[in-house]
């Protein structure tokens, strides 16, 4: 395994995260949540044997389930690893019991504690924008749970840029905790943060943590032109992120060919891909089986050669859009050259 630090921050992380969505006791949600009982602890300990020590979760996967059986699995644990868990969706049918206002953070935050079975989390991610709250409101609600000892280090998830920002200042303009990372879609086949927040994330010192880095299981090596999705498979049942499918497959020619020539699999070589990624501190897998999570694991010894790196890198290419063709178009040739940039 390898590790870094996130971000900026001083808190190590392994480059792979182990994320629980698949982790519930009896809830039932087709194609994700699979995993229960005795299968949550080998898994959470072969992911740990494997060199993970950042594990994943959010209060609305199964209800706060995955919380209540990932925190069990862990309790032996506790010192050992990096809890990350995510407040904004709905939990309740009271109008209060969702969003970034001040009401719901504290309450929420004691909610996944409780749930977890610990008295404080690594990481508290803001889980997408709340449109009815504002934005100073979150951010000082944030940096309550961090003075009152609840959560060590913040992070939003699925926000755009120009927000991320914007808070960022207010951070530090009022003496808030300011997020250390940002828990973002990023993979071969979904490529859309390289426009503006990997330079932004670059710019203020932010980590990136990947979820859905295989393309919500696109990458996954199952499939391919000629064979659908089917039965409980997850982009049978939960194929909502928005992918150009013929692009894609495409890429996924491309990995395929690649994964041969390095004796590897078609997701190791998705994810060895991502780690190589600027900003990209660490890449969330989800496994509900060990074969899954075994082959997973082995992405973190594939070295991708420079011509693989720039063959993907060419494909999977986001369409350039203004300001940035702009800025491209007339960039000062003589100084990249000189400064071999």
């Amino acid at each position: 395994m390898q590790y870094t630090t996130l971000g900026s921050s001083g808190l190590i992380v392994s480059r792979l995260a182990f994320g629980s969505m698949t982790f519930t006791r009896d809830a039932h949600f087709a194609g994700i949540t699979k995993t229960t009982g005795g299968d949550v602890d080998a898994i959470v300990g072969q992911a740990i044997d494997g060199g993970i020590n950042f594990f994943d979760t959010a209060d609305i996967y199964s209800a706060g389930q995955s919380e209540e059986v990932l925190g069990a699995a862990l309790a032996s644990r506790r010192g050992e690893v990096v809890i990350a868990t995510k407040v904004r969706g709905r939990m309740g049918e009271a109008l209060v019991q969702a969003g970034l206002s001040k009401r719901n953070i504290h309450y929420s935050i004691d909610q996944s504690l409780r749930r977890l079975g610990t008295d404080w989390v690594d990481l508290y991610i803001a889980h997408w924008e709340d449109a009815y709250t504002p934005l100073e409101e979150t951010l000082e609600a944030l940096d309550a749970v961090v003075r009152s000892g609840k959560a060590r280090y913040i992070g939003f998830s699925n926000w755009a840029p120009w927000k991320v920002a914007a808070a960022l200042e207010m951070q530090k303009a009022n003496g808030w905790a300011r997020f250390t990372h940002g828990q973002v879609y990023y993979s071969l086949v979904g490529r859309d943060v390289e426009r503006d927040m990997v330079p932004m994330a670059r710019h203020y010192g932010l980590g990136l943590t990947c979820w859905s880095p295989l393309g919500g299981g696109l990458l996954s090596g199952r499939y391919t032109r000629d064979t659908a999705p089917a039965g409980d498979d997850r982009l049978a049942s939960f194929d909502f992120i928005p992918t150009d499918k013929a692009k894609a497959f495409d890429i996924l020619d491309a990995v395929r060919e690649i994964a041969v020539e390095l004796d590897a699999s078609v997701a190791q070589v998705a994810l060895a891909w991502l780690l190589t990624r600027p900003a990209v501190s660490s890449v969330i897998v989800g496994a509900s089986k060990p074969h899954q999570l075994a082959d997973n694991l082995g992405a973190a010894d594939i070295v991708l050669p420079d011509a693989a790196l720039a063959r993907l890198d060419a494909l999977g290419r986001p369409e350039t859009l203004y300001p940035q063709w702009h800025n491209d178009m007339f960039h000062d040739a003589a100084a990249r050259a000189a400064l071999g940039r």
